[in-house]
C-alpha cells in the first residue's frame, strides 16, 4: 500500500504515524473502519538498516540489522510485541577485481522440468540464524559460508528485503529492502556496480517490485541479475544489462520480428512473454534509462558506461540477430572479444546516424542536425463572437532565422473553443500567411468565431519541413522537422481569459516517452491534443463503415483506455490516418494503473470534475454518452457492471459520482485507489 496514501488521510500522531478519529481503510476489497488507536498501534510501513557486516576466519559471514517502522520506532520481526510478523531473506554478492558486475555468494541449482538442465543462480541464503540484540535490532548468521581465499579487499555487499504481514489489520503488507556496501579489510568502497538508479526506473514504474514485490531497488535487483544466473528452461541469462535490454525492446527485437519469442520461465515455473512489449520512448533513446545530464548529486557513477565500455553482451541484446563469431550483421566482421568494441563504436563521432554510440541511436525525428522549427503566436487580433480571428505570428530555426511559412511542408493553425472543455475546432493551412515585418507573418481565418460564443477560445499551431539528413551519401534520408506545438487563448467576450483545465503534465509523458510526438511528430504537446481529442471526437472519419460503430478519442477516455490496454477487459482499436489501425488491446502499462499521479498533476484525478467538463461521444462504449466522470473512470473501469453501477448514479440532472468517490467521500479515488 503506498505510504503517499496515509499522508493525505490521517493527521500526524505522537508516534509519527498518520491518523485520525475514524478511517475508512479498504485493502484486499475490505472497507473497515479504523479509530486513531489502532492505527498507531499498527504503525503500517517497514524499514531495514543494516549497522554492520562481517566474515569470520572460517567464511562465516554474519550481518546486524535493525528492523522498524518508517519512523524509525523498532519492531519485532517476530510479530509478538509488535503487529506483523516481519520475513527476511539475505543475498551476498561482491564484485570480483578484474569484473565489474556482482557475483553472488548466496546460490542455489534449479533443474528445469522441461528439459532437465541444471543451472546455478544467484539466490537468497538459506539455513541461516538469528540472534536478538535488543528489540528491533538482530544478527543474522547465513548458512551459506565464503569460500577459502576470498578476496577480503574488493567490494561486497548484502541485500535485506522481506515484508510485514498486517493484513489481519486490513493494511495488506508492507514491503522494504535495503543494500550494505562495505569491504572486509577495511578501508573506502572505491569500486562500485553503479549503472542506473532505482529513481530513475521509477519513473516509468513508479516503484519497483517485483519476485512478490519484495524487492524494490536497482541496487539490490543486481546483486542476483548478473551473467552467473541462466534460466536453464530457456537458456536465456538474466544478467541485468541484457535483460533489460531485452525486455524493453520486446516486440523489435530482430528475433521477434522474424517470429520467435522473448521469454524468461521464473519462480514456481511462472513464464513470463516480453514478446508484445512495446517500449514507449522508442529503443534509440537510450538516455531515458542511461541519465548522463542528471545533476551531480542523482547521476550514478557510471552512468556514461554504456558510452565508454561497449560489450557484446549488452549491444547483443536489442540486436540480437548479430552473430559475433561469424560476423553475420556486424558488417560481416567476427568480434571475439570486447577488447577492440570501443575502437570502431566510440562514445561519439562526427556525423548522426555513425556506428558511434551516440550517433548510431539518434533519433531522426531529434537529431541535432536539423535545423530546428520554433514557433511563437505573437498577437490575435479580432478575437470576437461573430468576427474572423486574425493571428500574428513568427517560425524560425534554432538559430533565430526567419522561416517563410510557405517554405513549411506543413503549417496549420487551429481555432477550439471553449476552454472550459473544447467541443469544436477548425484547422486551416496558414503557407499563404503574409508578411508584416520584422519576420512577422498574419494569417487571417476563412472561419468565424461562432456568434454565440462565450469565454475564452484558443489558437494552436503547429507545422513541419521535410528536411534531408546527410544529404548526398548513401546514408541520405527525408525527415519531418517539426516545431514544438504553441497555443494562446483569447476571451471572446472580452475580460479575462480562461486558461484549459490541466489535468496532466507533458513533464509525466516524457518520463516514459522521452519525448512524446504524435501525428507524424506535428502534435508534441498535451495543450494540442486535447484541442482535437476533445468530448465530441470519435474515430468516425477514419474507420470503415463495416468496422462501425466508432471509438471515441476524447482525450481522457482514449488515454485510460491505451494505458489500461489488456486489463481493461475489452479490446480499444483506433483508425487513424491513412484508415489505419491501432490496437491498443495488449498494452501493458508499467506502472499500477491505481497510480494515478504518474500522469496527473494537482491531484486532478479527484471527484468532482469541473462542472464545465461535457459528456462524451462514446458510440462504442456501453454507455454511449457518458458523463464526464463516468467516462473517465470507465476508461479502466470497462466492464458491464462497472458501467451499470454508474448509470444506476447519473440522470439527466447530472452525475453523483462525487457523493461517495469525492475527497472526502467513503470510497475516495485516493482510498480505492490506494487500496489496489
Amino acid at each position: 500500500m503506498p505510504q503517499a496514501w496515509f499522508a493525505g488521510l490521517f493527521r500526524r500522531s505522537r508516534f509519527g504515524v498518520l491518523a485520525a478519529g475514524a478511517a475508512v481503510i479498504l485493502a484486499a476489497g475490505v472497507v473497515k473502519t479504523v479509530d486513531e488507536r489502532t492505527v498507531n498501534f499498527v504503525r503500517p510501513g517497514l524499514k531495514f538498516t543494516v549497522t554492520r557486516a562481517e566474515i569470520a576466519t572460517d567464511g562465516t559471514l554474519r550481518v546486524t540489522f535493525k528492523v522498524a517502522d518508517p519512523q524509525n520506532v523498532p519492531l519485532d520481526r517476530l510479530g509478538v510485541t509488535s503487529p506483523g510478523v516481519v520475513a527476511t531473506s539475505f543475498v551476498a554478492a561482491y564484485i570480483p577485481q578484474n569484473a565489474t558486475q556482482y557475483v553472488a555468494y548466496t546460490t542455489r541449482t534449479q533443474t528445469s522440468p522441461i528439459n532437465g538442465r541444471a543451472a546455478i543462480q544467484a539466490s537468497a541464503d538459506t539455513g541461516g540464524t538469528y540472534a536478538t540484540i535488543a528489540e528491533g535490532e538482530y544478527t543474522y548468521t547465513f548458512g551459506t559460508k565464503l569460500p577459502a581465499g576470498f578476496d577480503r579487499t574488493a567490494t561486497h555487499s548484502i541485500l535485506i528485503y522481506g515484508s510485514r504481514n498486517l493484513i489481519e489489520f486490513d493494511f495488506g503488507t508492507s514491503r522494504a529492502d535495503t543494500v550494505y556496501t562495505w569491504v572486509p579489510a577495511g578501508g573506502a568502497v572505491t569500486k562500485t556496480r553503479d549503472v542506473i538508479r532505482s529513481a530513475t526506473y521509477n519513473k516509468c514504474h513508479t516503484q519497483l517490485a517485483f519476485h512478490g514485490g519484495n524487492r524494490r531497488s536497482m541496487e539490490g535487483c543486481i546483486l542476483c541479475h548478473t551473467p552467473q544466473t541462466v534460466d536453464p528452461d530457456t537458456g536465456n541469462t538474466v544478467d541485468m544489462p541484457v535483460m533489460t535490454h531485452k525486455i524493453h525492446m520486446g516486440a523489435e527485437l530482430p528475433s521477434v520480428v522474424a517470429g520467435g519469442k522473448y521469454v524468461i520461465i521464473g519462480n514456481a515455473q511462472s513464464v513470463n512473454d516480453y514478446s508484445h512489449v512495446e517500449f514507449p520512448a522508442g529503443p534509440q533513446r537510450c538516455g531515458v534509462c542511461h541519465e548522463t545530464n542528471l545533476p551531480a548529486a542523482q547521476r550514478p557513477a557510471q552512468a556514461d558506461a554504456h558510452l565508454n565500455k561497449p560489450s557484446r553482451a549488452a549491444c547483443g541484446s536489442c540486436h540480437d540477430n548479430v552473430n559475433f563469431a561469424t560476423g553475420e550483421h556486424h558488417v560481416n566482421l567476427p568480434q571475439t572479444s570486447d577488447n577492440l568494441c570501443s575502437n570502431c563504436h566510440i562514445p561519439q563521432g562526427e556525423l548522426e546516424f555513425d556506428a558511434s554510440i551516440i550517433g548510431a541511436h539518434t533519433t531522426a525525428t531529434r537529431a541535432a542536425s536539423l535545423p530546428g522549427t520554433t514557433f511563437a503566436i505573437v498577437s490575435i487580433d479580432d478575437g470576437v463572437a461573430g468576427r474572423r480571428p486574425r493571428v500574428t505570428f513568427t517560425v524560425k530555426d534554432r538559430t533565430g532565422a526567419d522561416i517563410a511559412p510557405a517554405d513549411m511542408t506543413s503549417l496549420s493553425l487551429i481555432l477550439a473553443g471553449p476552454t472550459s472543455d473544447y467541443s469544436t475546432y477548425i484547422s486551416e493551412t496558414a503557407r499563404g500567411a503574409t508578411a508584416v515585418g520584422g519576420g512577422r507573418y498574419a494569417y487571417t481565418f476563412n472561419a468565424t468565431i461562432p456568434a454565440d460564443a462565450k469565454g475564452s477560445y484558443t489558437i494552436g499551431m503547429e507545422g513541419y519541413r521535410n528536411w534531408a539528413l546527410l544529404g548526398g551519401t548513401a546514408r541520405e534520408m527525408t525527415v519531418r522537422d517539426a516545431g514544438t506545438n504553441v497555443t494562446r487563448s483569447f476571451a471572446v467576450a472580452g475580460g479575462t481569459v480562461q486558461q484549459r483545465r490541466q489535468s496532466v503534465s507533458l513533464a509525466k509523458c516524457n518520463n516514459c516517452h522521452g519525448f512524446l510526438e504524435l501525428h507524424g511528430s506535428n502534435r508534441n504537446t498535451i495543450d494540442q491534443c486535447v484541442i482535437c481529442h476533445n468530448p465530441t471526437m470519435t474515430d468516425a472519419a477514419r474507420r470503415p463503415a463495416t468496422n462501425n460503430p466508432p471509438e471515441s478519442i476524447h482525450m481522457a477516455t482514449m488515454i485510460h483506455r491505451i494505458h489500461a490496454g489488456r486489463n481493461q477487459g475489452r479490446d480499444y482499436i483506433i483508425y487513424g490516418f491513412g484508415n489505419v489501425p491501432h490496437d491498443y488491446s495488449g498494452v501493458g502499462y508499467p506502472s499500477p494503473l491505481t497510480e494515478c499521479n504518474a500522469c496527473h498533476i494537482n491531484n486532478s484525478q479527484r471527484l468532482p470534475l469541473p462542472d464545465t467538463n461535457l459528456p462524451v461521444n462514446d458510440p462504442r462504449g456501453i454507455i454511449t454518452k457518458p458523463g464526464p466522470e463516468t467516462a473517465a473512470c470507465l476508461g479502466c473501469h470497462a466492464t458491464k457492471s462497472a458501467a451499470a453501477h454508474a448509470a444506476a448514479n447519473s440522470n439527466a440532472i447530472g452525475e453523483s459520482c462525487s457523493t461517495c468517490h469525492g475527497v472526502t467521500g467513503q470510497f475516495s479515488v485516493d482510498r480505492v485507489h490506494a487500496a489496489q
